[in-house]
């Protein structure tokens, strides 16, 4: 379907390839060749992408460029590539630094936050926005909902003006009053332009409009009401 009655086949050991025409007169003429890139394009078909002649040339160029700058904002190693794995190293032990720190972080903040939780029909309920990340906010859910029955939270975060909502709910109230976290975040999700899901007990959600947060913590109270 692709080509006329003579086609051109190129043999490689086992691998024989349609061909439908010669782009060049002389092999000699490709000079350089490198390829850039190999993928899946379709079920049982990859492609190939290759560069040749001077544009080889300017890509190793670029390449060297590319080197140069990330060297000198290393200050110039004799070892670019040990600096490099150096640098990935502190980075991950810094990561994890700031993650205890944030559990740390809920921790303290339990005390505080459950002398504000009110009681609403049987419920203790508590919503507000903390100064956590996402994982922050769910590690201090657990931590205020540890042993507890009767727990419906909905904790509000910020980071880098992505607001998430974040809900936990005790089994016990699941079970008695058909409360469904994932059903709240999804709902509650609305207010911020984002939604989410989860289980039962525990859902999250994420969403774009940070404005958004003050009304839907306003809201949550009433799937308790």
């Amino acid at each position: 379907e692709k080509y006329g009655d003579t086609v051109r086949m190129i043999e490689f050991g086992e691998s024989r390839e349609l061909c439908g025409g010669i782009h060049v007169k002389n092999t000699a003429d490709i000079w350089h060749f490198k390829i850039v890139s190999e993928g899946a394009v379709a079920a049982g078909i990859r492609r190939v992408e290759a560069i040749t002649g001077t544009a080889v040339a300017d890509f190793f160029a670029q390449q060297e460029a590319a080197l140069a700058q990330i060297k000198e904002t290393l200050k110039n190693p004799q070892d670019a590539l040990k600096a490099v794995v150096s640098l990935q190293d502190e980075n991950a032990k810094l990561k994890k630094q700031i993650e205890q720190l944030l559990k740390d972080k809920a921790k303290n903040l339990k005390g505080e936050l459950a002398a504000q939780l009110q009681s609403v029909n049987g419920v203790r309920f508590l919503a507000t926005q903390v100064d956590l990340d996402a994982n922050g906010a769910k590690d201090l859910a657990y931590e205020l909902g540890q042993n507890q029955t009767d727990i419906f939270l909905v904790l509000a975060t910020l980071t880098d003006d992505k607001p998430t909502l974040t809900c936990y709910i005790s089994k016990e109230l699941v079970e008695s009053k058909g409360l469904n976290a994932g059903q709240v975040v999804r709902e509650l999700g609305k207010y911020i332009q984002g939604g989410g899901g989860g289980q039962p007990f525990f859902a999250t959600a994420g969403g774009k409009l940070a404005a958004g947060i003050p009304e839907a913590l306003q809201k949550a109270i009433t799937f308790i009401q």
